[in-house]
């Protein structure tokens, strides 16, 4: 298992994620990341993240269409291999309630691989319900340092 650094992507500004309380300090404009992609500053987050909304695609394991997919890239910037997997992702909405992954719903959804150091892998989070999603969460291996990147 890899450490991950984990990193907020987001600008200042109040939040009203109670997941925030008890954070000590927002990080300085010049040291945020772009909305959507994870990185530490000054040089690449091990595990760099993008996020962004995207149309769900009904695979035939799919009940009805109240669901909502983010199209997610994730590269591997460490020297050592990094596990993907749907279960190591959750995607949290504007209202604050976290969703895990629906596991075959959507037919683009991201795959079980194993990343080389250098390599990168997209595919769909889905989450069940109609909702606005505000970021996506990722946790190598369900317990490793976990990566939080906004949903562009």
């Amino acid at each position: 298992m890899i450490g991950v650094t984990a990193a907020v992507a987001g600008g200042g500004g109040k939040s009203d994620d109670k997941a925030d309380a008890g954070k000590s300090a927002a990080p300085s404009a010049a040291s945020s990341p772009e909305p959507g992609k994870s990185k530490s500053a000054g040089k690449p987050a091990p595990v760099e993240i993008t996020a962004k909304k995207t149309s769900f695609t009904k695979s035939v394991l799919a009940d009805g269409d109240a669901y909502t997919s983010v199209s997610v890239t994730i590269r591997n910037n460490s020297g050592k291999k990094v596990s993907v997997n749907p279960l190591y992702f959750t995607v949290t909405d504007t209202k604050g309630t976290k969703h895990t992954d629906e596991l075959g719903v959507d037919d683009k959804q991201i795959d079980t691989v194993d990343l080389a150091p250098g390599e990168n892998i997209s595919g769909t989070v889905t989450g069940k319900g109609t909702f606005t999603p505000k970021y996506v969460t990722f946790s190598e291996d369900l317990f490793g340092d976990p990566v939080r990147v906004d949903v562009e």
